[in-house]
């Protein structure tokens, strides 16, 4: 499984009949989206409360496995959110990415912290 190329569009078609088999639409508005969204990357975040910047990259193989878990439930649910909204996340990176390029341009922000 994880040798598979797997395209945003095919985890966003996934995510969508994985709602859809359960009848979740109903319960899947933007807003408790956008509040699920920040409950799970809340949760990412609280694997690191307490540790050192050195802790913080010293993982053993059940934390990876539990942040793999915790990343999983943001992206689902920020899929779950382009799906609710019609927005295309491919098209909304892209956009955003060129954005950030002329916000900070590699030559004038190299090695400086955003």
């Amino acid at each position: 499984m994880a040798d598979a190329v797997t395209t945003v569009g095919e985890l966003r078609d996934r995510v969508r009949e994985f709602v859809r088999a359960r009848g979740w639409e109903r319960f899947h508005g933007p807003k408790d989206l956008a509040i699920a969204l920040s409950l799970e990357a809340s949760e990412l975040l609280e694997r690191f409360l307490w540790r050192t910047e050195a802790d913080a990259v010293r993982l053993s193989a059940e934390e990876l496995g539990a942040l793999a878990d915790e990343v999983a439930d943001v992206v689902i649910y920020a899929l779950s959110f382009c799906n609710a909204t019609g927005l295309d996340l491919s098209e909304a990176i892209l956009t955003k990415m060129e954005k950030n390029e002329e916000r900070y341009p590699a030559d004038r922000v190299r090695g400086v912290a955003p």
